[in-house]
C-alpha cells in the first residue's frame, strides 16, 4: 500500500476517533501500536518497548510531578492574596493599573508553577471580582487574566517545555532560558496595550480615588509580600541557569520552597499535602500515558513513511523555508482552537522537527514559537482551556460570549509579540546562548 494512501488512513482512523470523544492519548497508542503491527510485525512492538524504556530511564521526567506539586502547593499557600494585595496598593492609582499589576501577578505566578491554569484560576478568584467593582471594563479585565494565565507555559519553569524537551530532544535548561525574553517581551506588550487603552479611554480602567490610595510607607510594608515568591524563583531559576542543579534538582528545591511559603502562610496541613499529593499523583499519571502514546505515534509515523512525504509536500509551500513556518504555525493556530496543548503537541512535532531541521531552524527557537501558539491556543475559542477555566470562578453576570470577546485584542497583541521573536531570534536565544555556550 502506498504510503499515501497509509496517511489518509492512519490520519482519518484518528480523526474518527477523536470526533468519537476517545481519550487523545489512548487513540494515538492504539492506532500507532495497530499499524505498527501491519507494517512491521511483532517486531514493532519490541522496537516501541525499547523507545518507551529509554524514555523513562530519563531522570528530567522527575520534573514534571515535582513542578506539579510546587504549583499545586503554592496556589493553596495563599501567596496570590498577598501579591494580589501589593499590586493594589502600588498600582490602583493608574490608569488601567490593577489590570497591569494582575497581568504581573501572573508573570510571577507563571514563574513559580510551570503551569497554565493556576494564574487564571487564582487571579479569576481574587483580581476579577475587584477589578469589576472598580468599574473596570468587562472585557479588558478578562482578556488580562487570560493572557497572563497562558503565559505559565512560557516563562520557566514550564512543564510543557519539559515535554518539548524530551520529544525533541534538545536541552531543557536552553528552553527554560529561551522563555525568559519572550515571557518579558509579552507582558511589556500586554501592560502597554493596557495602558494606552485606558489612557486614551479612561473608562475602562479607571484609577484608584485619592482617599482610597495607599501612601509610601503602606506600600513599602506591602513589599514582604514579594519576597518568598521572588526567592522561590531566584532559587529555582538561579540553580538551573548557575549550573549548579539540573532542571530536576531545581524542581525538587523549588517543592521545599512552596512547603516553606506554605507553612509561613500557615496553610500547611496534612490534608494540604495529601490533597496536592493525590492531585500530583493523577497529573503525573496523565502524563506517562501522554509520552506512551508521543512515542508510539513517532515510531509508527517513521516506520510509514509519512515523514518523508510531509516533507515532499512542504516543499511546494510557497516561500520556502519561511512559508514552511507559517504554514506550520498557522495550523498549529487552527489545532488550538480545538485540540488541548499536549494532544497538539502529540500529532504535530514527529511531523513539523524534521521539517524545522531540514530547513536549518534552531530547535530551541522553534519550541519558544510552539509554546507561544500553545499559548494563544488557551485562550482562544471555542474550546481553549484558559476561556473555561475562568468561567467557572467567574461572577455569575460573566457570560461566555464575554469572555470569548474579550481575547480578540490579547490574541492579536501576542501575535505582535510572536512575529517580533521570529524577526529577532536573539529574543529567545541571547539567554540560552550567554548561559549554556
Amino acid at each position: 500500500m502506498s504510503v499515501e494512501i497509509l496517511t489518509l488512513l492512519f490520519f482519518g482512523s484518528l480523526l474518527f476517533f477523536v470526533l468519537l470523544g476517545t481519550p487523545l492519548a489512548f487513540v494515538l497508542g492504539g492506532i500507532s501500536v495497530v499499524f505498527l503491527y501491519f507494517e512491521m510485525g511483532t517486531i514493532g512492538f519490541y522496537l516501541l518497548a525499547s523507545k518507551m524504556w529509554e524514555t523513562m530511564s530519563n531522570p528530567t521526567l522527575m520534573a514534571i510531578p515535582l513542578f506539579v506539586y510546587m504549583a499545586i502547593l503554592l496556589e493553596k499557600s495563599g501567596v496570590a492574596n498577598d501579591l494580589y494585595d501589593m499590586m493594589h496598593q502600588w498600582w490602583g492609582g493608574l490608569r488601567g493599573g490593577l489590570a497591569i499589576g494582575t497581568v504581573l501577578i501572573c508573570v510571577i505566578f507563571a514563574a513559580m508553577s510551570g503551569i497554565s491554569g493556576a494564574a487564571v484560576v487564582t487571579m479569576g478568584t481574587i483580581a476579577l471580582p475587584k477589578m469589576l467593582e472598580r468599574g473596570y471594563d468587562k472585557k479588558l479585565a478578562l482578556g488580562a487574566i487570560n493572557a497572563g494565565g497562558g503565559w505559565g507555559i512560557l516563562i520557566p519553569p514550564s512543564i510543557l517545555m519539559v515535554l518539548y524537551s524530551l520529544l525533541s530532544e534538545v536541552s531543557v535548561g536552553r528552553l527554560f532560558a529561551a522563555g525568559v525574553g519572550p515571557g518579558i517581551l509579552l507582558f511589556v506588550l500586554v501592560s502597554i496595550y493596557i495602558g494606552v487603552r485606558c489612557w486614551i479611554q479612561p473608562e475602562l480602567g479607571p484609577s484608584l480615588p485619592p482617599e482610597e490610595r495607599a501612601n509610601w510607607r503602606q506600600k513599602f510594608a506591602s513589599l514582604k509580600s514579594v519576597i518568598l515568591p521572588i526567592l522561590i524563583v531566584v532559587i529555582v531559576l538561579g540553580a538551573i541557569f548557575g549550573g549548579f542543579a539540573t532542571p530536576t534538582e531545581a524542581a525538587a528545591i523549588g517543592v521545599f520552597g512552596a512547603m516553606v511559603a506554605t507553612l509561613i502562610n500557615r496553610q500547611l496541613s496534612w490534608k494540604v499535602i495529601h490533597e496536592a499529593s493525590i492531585s500530583t499523583l493523577k497529573l503525573t499519571a496523565l502524563v506517562m500515558w501522554i509520552l506512551f502514546a508521543a512515542h508510539a505515534f513517532s515510531t509508527a509515523y517513521t516506520a510509514l513513511g509519512a515523514q518523508s512525504l510531509i516533507q515532499h509536500l512542504m516543499e511546494f509551500i510557497p516561500g520556502g523555508k519561511w512559508g514552511a513556518l507559517a504554514f506550520m504555525l498557522f495550523v498549529l493556530f487552527l489545532f488550538g482552537m480545538v485540540l488541548d496543548p499536549v494532544g497538539i503537541m502529540l500529532i504535530t512535532l514527529p511531523v513539523f522537527l524534521p521539517v524545522v531541521q531540514a530547513a536549518g531552524f534552531d530547535p530551541v527557537w522553534f519550541g519558544i514559537l510552539f509554546i507561544i501558539m500553545m499559548e494563544v491556543g488557551y485562550m482562544t475559542p471555542p474550546f481553549g482551556f484558559n476561556l473555561f477555566y475562568l468561567k467557572g470562578v467567574a461572577p455569575p453576570d460573566v457570560t461566555m460570549g464575554d469572555i470569548y470577546r474579550s481575547v480578540i485584542p490579547y490574541v492579536l497583541v501576542t501575535l505582535v509579540g510572536l512575529f517580533l521573536i521570529i524577526v529577532i531570534p536573539g529574543i529567545a536565544l541571547w539567554l540560552p546562548d550567554y548561559f549554556y555556550n
